[in-house]
């Protein structure tokens, strides 16, 4: 069974930083896509950053030149480096990732981590 592992989250204070992990772990032929997403308290999820398994990036404009997304392909891993956090960027944190499951489909399917609390206050 593919699991997604978040590690990372915790509380810093305005201006500190903070680095996301996630993990996939499992059986699976390959993983595309891997992404960030985050929601706040009484707000719907939202895209924070992507990155492709070429290395390709899209960010959320809030996080444009804060927040760096990065990949280990070889470790099935996908990292948010975090700095200058302000107070509206408290939120539960969720991984993401398109994986194929088989090498006998083309076929990706879509999964969650499991969340990991980011709190910016000072």
């Amino acid at each position: 069974q593919v699991q997604l592992v978040e590690s990372g989250g915790g509380l810093v204070q305005p201006g500190g930083s903070l680095r996301l992990s996630c993990a996939a772990s499992g059986s699976f032929f390959g993983i595309s896509d891997m992404g960030w997403y985050s929601q706040a308290p009484r707000k719907e999820r939202e895209l924070v950053a992507v990155i492709t398994v070429g290395g390709n990036t899209n960010y959320a404009d809030s996080v444009k030149g804060r927040f760096t997304i990065s990949r280990d392909n070889r470790r099935n891993t996908v990292y948010l480096q975090m700095n200058s956090l302000k107070p509206e960027d408290t939120a539960i944190y969720y991984c993401n990732a398109e994986i194929r499951p088989t090498s006998f489909s083309d076929q990706y399917n879509n999964y969650w981590g499991q969340g990991t609390q980011v709190t910016v206050s000072s």
